[in-house]
């Protein structure tokens, strides 16, 4: 493919990234709330959908 997107995270930004999707998976399946991350956590995401939004070019992330 020539329109791939490649993230490359550090290790604490991809554990942040698993540990997010597998709980908010957890949560919805189990109908509980989602917890809200910590401030650490938010901020490493936030540069991951910063940079998914460059590479698609979605223009949303402010």
């Amino acid at each position: 493919m020539t329109d791939d997107v490649v993230l490359r995270l550090d290790r604490a930004t991809a554990e942040d990234l698993y540990e997010v999707l597998w709980l908010l998976g957890e949560h919805i399946a189990a109908g509980a709330p989602i917890p809200e991350p910590p401030a650490e956590t938010e901020e490493r995401l936030s540069r991951v959908c910063e940079f998914l939004d460059d590479s698609l070019g979605k223009g949303r992330v402010v």
